[in-house]
């Protein structure tokens, strides 16, 4: 479902970009516009066909060639907006003249100038973006008080890191580098909140080697992500699992530090109800009850849950602290100061409070769909707990 609307966005958007194109280009060059355009999509429709197919793995090539169509669409919407904008500006200067006739001359001119230049500031965006994506993370420190917090956790000293999507756009060598930045901060506790590989089980293999002995004396611990139910998961599992990672899928584990317990508990993503996203079910998705169940009451709990729209679910698990990531800060954000997360819910980055519970929602390290970050750089977090 989720990709049929994906495509129908795109077709709506080309609709729309093709009746630009016929404007902007000079007479005769626009009657390549629609071949263009059918030939730049068509590796995006093949993939898309081969991945409701559950062949997209054995035809890695053609993913290669159906981002460029992904991209294509980052122009698409810059290209729509500067038109937009351009109008706007010509309409509030000029006013609207004769709108039954010929175009102004003048005016055409006017919007080709200024959609171009435009063009060319979201060209530096795009390389200032991929920039941004891929420099060192900003290690977000956060000390976060709670006045049941038990005596033994005060000081504990936690790691968060989420939405790595290694894969095409994110290499063994950027992942190396995540390693060496966290193994930096002394962690004693090191958290992944889902999202570890782009879409393929086999990338799994990436994460568990460049993390493989990491020194965290209270142990690693995991959940998956969405993309990580886009295909089976068992094999990402069974491979985190071998480098050191405990999963933690609709469960919870103990973690004791200075005689008091810690309460590890996994909410598991609502993508595992339909992977390859037809009807193959890997789990039955978040089951606060069965996440707890046996769990001895009175236990401190921190809760990790990839998507933070779930942080209802994730405190009737009795949480004191949801740890989340999903939303990449929005990833690319083309209103300063406004997140492209809030379409798809309220919390998008950073701290929020609920009572005397909270929730921590990390803007992931990886990137998903384009190389580029604007506005969201990629994140790590070292929380400390404190009592009081």
């Amino acid at each position: 479902m989720l990709f049929i609307i994906f495509i129908l966005f795109v077709l709506l958007l080309q609709v729309f970009h093709r009746r630009l194109l016929h404007r902007l280009l000079p007479e005769g060059a626009d009657r390549w516009v629609t071949s263009a355009l059918l030939l730049i999509h068509l590796p995006l429709a093949l993939y898309v066909a081969a991945r409701l197919t559950g062949l997209a793995g054995f035809l890695p090539w053609l993913r290669f060639l159906a981002r460029g169509g992904v991209y294509f669409q980052l122009l698409t919407v810059m290209n729509l907006l500067l038109w937009g904008l351009s109008a706007l500006l010509w309409r509030t200067r000029h006013g609207r003249r004769d709108p039954g006739g010929p175009e102004d001359p003048a005016r055409r001119r006017f919007l080709r100038q200024t959609t171009a230049l435009g063009t060319a500031f979201a060209a530096a965006g795009v390389l200032y973006g991929r920039r941004e994506a891929f420099s060192d993370p900003e290690v977000v420190h956060l000390d976060l008080r709670f006045p049941d917090l038990p005596p033994g956790l005060d000081g504990i000293r936690i790691a968060q890191i989420s939405d790595l999507h290694t894969g095409p756009l994110v290499k063994p060598a950027v992942v190396a580098r995540w390693r060496a930045l966290v193994q930096a901060e002394r962690p004693e506790l090191l958290l992944v909140t889902g999202d570890i590989v782009d879409s393929l089980p086999e990338e799994a293999q990436t994460v568990a080697d460049a993390f493989r002995d990491f020194p965290a004396p209270l142990g690693r611990f995991a959940i998956l992500g969405n993309h990580d139910y886009f295909t089976d998961p068992r094999p990402i599992w069974a491979t985190l699992e071998a480098g050191g990672f405990r999963l933690l899928e609709n469960r919870w584990e103990l973690v004791r530090r200075n005689g008091d317990d810690l309460a590890l508990v996994g909410l598991q993503d609502p993508m595992a109800r339909h992977g390859h996203f037809r009807d193959i079910r890997f789990g039955p998705g978040p089951l606060p009850e069965l996440a707890v169940r046996g769990l001895p009451p009175g236990t401190w709990r921190l809760c990790l849950s990839h998507r933070p729209s779930d942080w209802n679910l994730a405190r009737k698990t009795g949480a004191r602290l949801t740890l989340s990531g999903h939303t990449h800060g929005g990833q690319v954000n083309l209103i300063p100061g406004v997140s492209s997360a809030l379409l798809v819910g309220p919390y998008t980055a950073g701290l929020y409070r609920k009572g005397g519970d909270a929730l921590y929602v990390n803007r992931g390290l990886g990137v998903v769909g384009i190389p580029v970050r604007l506005g969201a750089p990629p994140e790590i977090t070292i929380l400390t707990l404190r009592r009081g």
